[in-house]
C-alpha cells in the first residue's frame, strides 16, 4: 500500500445508518456459504484471513432477517479503514461494469460470425509476478509446450488470427470484445433459450483501455468515451483485419476465454471471480492480489448511478470479483447488473470518491 490506511469509526460514515444493510449482509452471506463449503473461486485472490472465515461461519449460522440486525453484524464485527491513494486528496477511483445481454448463436451464421473462444488446453494461469524465472512480471499467463516448457501466451491479434474452439457466435468482433471487457455475457438464442458466457481465464497479457487510447489520440474528448461511443467508433472505422477499428481493439493484448452455461436462471447475476453470482450494486471487483473475496467495503462517492445526474452513492459492498484493469488498493469496479440500462449506467462511471475497507476486528489492512 502506498499510503497508510486511516482508521475510522462507523459513526463517521455518512449514510451508513440509512443504507440497506440487510442487502449487503445477504451478499456477504452468499459468499460465506460458498467459502465455508470449500467451493473454489473462479479466479484466485488473496486468501481470507482466519478472522474473516470465522465471520463467514457466523454469518451462515446467524438468523438475521432485518436491517437493524444486519447493521449490528457489520458494526460489531468489523472496523472501518479509509484506503488512501496517491492522489492529492487521497481519493479512490471507481468504475462500473455490467453483464451485456446480447443475441447470439451456438453455430456460425450470416448474422453471427464472430467466435467467442473456449479456454485452450495449453493455457496456464498464475498471478502477475509469479511466473517462471525470466518472465515479464506483468504477465499472468503462459502457454505450456509439449515438453512442459512455459512460454508467454500469444496476444489478442495472434489469437484472433489463429482461432480456437468457439463456444458461441456473436454478431461481430465488437460484441466479443466488450463481453471480454465485462467478463461475462448473457446470450439470447434464436430458439428463445438463454445461455451465458462465463469467464474461463485469459492469456495473461496486460489490459489496455481503448477508451483511454482514443482520448489520448484526440479521437474522442474526455467524457465521450462511453460504451455507445466506443462501439460506434470501432464499427465506423472497420472491423476487418488491418482496419483501424480492429487494430485499436488489438492494441489491448489481453484476451479472455469463456465457457458456455446453457439454460441459465435469468434471476441470477453472472458468476464473479469468487465463484458465486454477483449482486447488482452490492458486488464490487477489487485487486485480488491485495484484497480477499468476501471483504466488505463502504463506498462513498457522487456518481450518475441512477440517471445522468450525479448523486450521492453511499453503500456497503462486498468484494466478489476481480478484473485485470482493477489494480491498486484504492480501486474498485461496481457491478451494475445485466442489460442495456445497467450498461448505460456502468459506462458512465469514472469517478473519484472514498473507499473504506471493513476488516475483521483484530485484522489491520
Amino acid at each position: 500500500m502506498t499510503a497508510s490506511p486511516q482508521r475510522l469509526e462507523f459513526e463517521t460514515l455518512a449514510g451508513f445508518t440509512e443504507d440497506d444493510a440487510l442487502a449487503a449482509f445477504i451478499a456477504f452471506r452468499n459468499w460465506a456459504r460458498a467459502a465455508c463449503a470449500g467451493q473454489p473461486p473462479q479466479t484466485t485472490a488473496k486468501p481470507a484471513s482466519p478472522r474473516l472465515m470465522a465471520l463467514a461461519r457466523a454469518a451462515c449460522q446467524a438468523s438475521i432477517a432485518d436491517d437493524a440486525a444486519a447493521r449490528r453484524f457489520f458494526a460489531g464485527n468489523f472496523r472501518p479503514w479509509r484506503i488512501v491513494s496517491d492522489a492529492a486528496d487521497g481519493s479512490a477511483f471507481f468504475t462500473g461494469y455490467y453483464e451485456p445481454v446480447i443475441d447470439a448463436s451456438l453455430t456460425p451464421t450470416a448474422t453471427f460470425r464472430a467466435p467467442a473462444l473456449a479456454r485452450p488446453p495449453d493455457l496456464v494461469t498464475f498471478s502477475a509476478g509469479e511466473g517462471p524465472r525470466g518472465f515479464d512480471p506483468t504477465l499472468a499467463g503462459a502457454r505450456q509446450l509439449w515438453d512442459g516448457e512455459l512460454v508467454p501466451y500469444p496476444d489478442r491479434a495472434t489469437i484472433e488470427a489463429s482461432g480456437g474452439e468457439p463456444v458461441a457466435w456473436l454478431a461481430d468482433e465488437v460484441e466479443v470484445f466488450f463481453a471480454q471487457v465485462q467478463g461475462s455475457a448473457r446470450l439470447r438464442l434464436a430458439d428463445g433459450r438463454r445461455a451465458r458466457l462465463v469467464y474461463d481465464g485469459r492469456n495473461g497479457r496486460r489490459y489496455t483501455s481503448i477508451g483511454r487510447l482514443l482520448v489520448e489520440g484526440g479521437e474522442l474528448q474526455p467524457g465521450q468515451a462511453t460504451l455507445a461511443q466506443l462501439k460506434n467508433w470501432l464499427r465506423a472505422n472497420g472491423l476487418k483485419p488491418g482496419d483501424k477499428g480492429r487494430a485499436l481493439m488489438q492494441r489491448n493484448a489481453s484476451y479472455v476465454f469463456f465457457r458456455l452455461v446453457e439454460d441459465v436462471d435469468p434471476g441470477l447475476g453472472p458468476i464473479g471471480g469468487a465463484g458465486i453470482a454477483l449482486t447488482a450494486l452490492r458486488s464490487i471487483a477489487i485487486d485480488r492480489t491485495l484484497w480477499p473475496y468476501g471483504l466488505p467495503f463502504w463506498v462513498d462517492a457522487v456518481l450518475p448511478w441512477e440517471n445522468d445526474e450525479a448523486t450521492p452513492f453511499r453503500q456497503l459492498m462486498i468484494a466478489q470479483d476481480a478484473g485485470s484493469a482493477i489494480v491498486g488498493p484504492a480501486r474498485a469496479d461496481i457491478f451494475f447488473g445485466s442489460g442495456d440500462a445497467a450498461g448505460a449506467r456502468a459506462g458512465a462511471i469514472r469517478h473519484r470518491g472514498t473507499l473504506v475497507a471493513l476488516t475483521p476486528l483484530g485484522d489491520d489492512p
